[in-house]
């Protein structure tokens, strides 16, 4: 009993039931329970004082996997030989050390294993090297048994493909996780694993954190590597980070993946103290602007507002000024180069995909709406792509002047609740994917544009029990100021214990 007095609080996290549809399977003598209990950071302490064993951690993950994923469809690559061999290998050393780790499927290689992209087209596409933010994870002692769904190439806000099937949202089964990272985030939230990798083009790590209540961080343009194949996702729209349950995991997560690589131009500032170092000192009294009015006019639910308007009185509790104020954006301009950048970013993907193939796309290797995207992005030319990328530069000096005058921005993360699975899917007719779209991610989007740090922070549940998160961004390369603000709110309104019931 002692010993298990001890899993359960020194991590810093209350024990929770997570989704629960199985009963909590014991792994070597770990309960799920007692792992759940515990962030990425207090199992790595756990090991290293040989209180766990990196094995014994493994197994709970493993065994957690094995009993819940046959209900949420989370995690669609299994490396258990390869995680096994690595926790037996010895005492892992590292900030993470025998630390599970998920990576997305999508836009990443861990060598002698697959990356689908979701897609059947890559169904079979095998690594032969490791991308360097792999090797980073690797070198802080993280192991990693496996990658989660993604939609086919992270192309919509849901995670659902004709390859892997239906990701469901641990909080409501009908319902989905979000996307792109969905599987990243349901496997969180689910209790699998207490951080997982996922990255965010448009929203894809923020969406799924607010849809399956845990904490999302986008970081800034270029603070995490995305070679050694390319440099930068969708020129700079894209970025990798974590979906996680703790503030702090982000933080130590971020302190590991962060920094230039061989061919890095864009490098945000870095502080003089890791990011888990300074997070924990209390932001300074901010100027926070309210932003809650949906870019295309349409109306924001009932429930989002409510969300918002929560977080902002919280704010205010804590001492921080919260007005009313968004900036002026060339909304259509900007979401015309986002549709321009992100379907020529796949357009490449794909024609590399036909050289390693030796033969050419067909309409049946991709879903409908990518298929429409594939066609309009034949047609388009490099002044296109120019024109797309000066777009997102001015969107950036717009946003900086913005910040010239506050220091936060807070808003809605969607402009819905989370929808139901199938709205968001990749296939079906163009016409009816467009509407719920354009609710998914008029707030996020925005951020990515202007490659600023921004962050969802699980603080509201609605009537029908799903979480619904608050965006908060910050000037470029501030990420330290988000993360002191979300441990601040963190102590302030805890969420580590409130988890998915059956």
């Amino acid at each position: 009993m002692q010993r298990r007095r001890f899993l359960m609080s020194s991590g810093g996290l209350l024990a929770g039931t997570a989704l629960g549809l199985p009963a909590p399977a014991r792994a070597k003598g770990l309960t799920h329970a007692e792992y759940a209990a515990n962030d990425a950071i207090g199992l790595a302490d756990l090991i290293r004082r040989s209180e766990l064993s990196a094995l014994e951690v493994l197994e709970a993950a493993i065994s957690r996997t094995e009993a819940i994923n046959p209900a949420i469809n989370a995690v669609v690559l299994k490396h258990y030989e390869l995680a096994r061999a690595a926790a037996s290998a010895g005492k892992p050393a590292g900030l993470l050390g025998g630390v599970p780790m998920l990576l997305k499927d999508l836009g990443i290689s861990f060598k002698h294993t697959i990356t689908s992209n979701g897609s059947v087209f890559f169904r079979d596409a095998m690594a032969d090297h490791d991308s360097t933010l792999v090797d980073r994870y690797r070198r802080a002692g993280l192991n990693i048994f496996g990658k989660t769904a993604s939609p086919e190439f992270g192309q919509t806000a849901t995670t659902e493909s004709r390859l892997w099937g239906l990701t469901r949202n641990p909080w409501s089964l009908d319902h989905s996780a979000g996307g792109s990272s969905g599987g990243a985030a349901a496997a969180v939230a689910a209790g699998i694993l207490p951080a997982a990798h996922a990255s965010d083009g448009g929203g894809s790590i923020r969406i799924p954190a607010s849809h399956c209540g845990l904490f999302g961080l986008k970081p800034s343009r270029g603070r995490i590597p995305f070679g050694p194949d390319r440099l930068e996702g969708w020129m700079g729209l894209s970025i990798m980070h974590v979906i996680s349950r703790s503030v702090r995991d982000s933080a130590a997560l971020l302190d590991v993946g962060q920094g230039p690589e061989p061919g890095s131009r864009v490098v945000p500032p870095m502080g003089d103290v890791t990011f888990l170092a300074g997070h924990r000192r209390p932001p300074p009294k901010l100027r926070i602007a309210l932003w809650d009015t949906h870019l295309f006019g349409l109306p924001v639910h009932a429930d989002c507002k409510q969300a918002v308007e929560k977080t902002a009185r919280l704010c205010v509790s804590l001492g921080h000024a919260v007005e009313p104020a968004a900036p002026k954006l060339p909304v259509q301009d900007m979401f015309g180069a986002l549709g321009v950048m992100t379907g020529t970013g796949m357009l490449a993907t794909l024609r590399d995909r036909e050289k390693q193939l030796g033969r050419q796309l067909t309409e049946a290797d991709l879903e409908p709406i990518n298929w429409h995207h594939y066609q309009a992005a034949r047609k388009r030319n490099a002044e296109d792509t120019y024109r797309a990328r000066a777009t997102f530069d001015r969107v950036g000096a717009i946003l900086d002047e913005f910040f010239a005058r506050y220091d936060v921005v807070l808003s809605p993360v969607t402009a819905v609740p989370p929808p139901r699975l199938g709205e968001l899917s990749l296939d079906q007719p163009y016409e009816n994917f467009m509407r719920p779209a354009m609710n998914s991610s008029p707030f996020t989007a925005v951020w990515n544009m202007g490659g600023h740090p921004a962050m969802s922070v699980p603080l509201h549940w609605n009537a029908e029990n799903l979480p619904i998160g608050s965006q908060f961004a910050a000037r470029f390369g501030d990420e330290m100021l988000l993360l002191r603000l979300a441990a601040q709110l963190e102590a302030a309104a805890p969420w580590a214990n409130r988890r998915p019931s059956p």
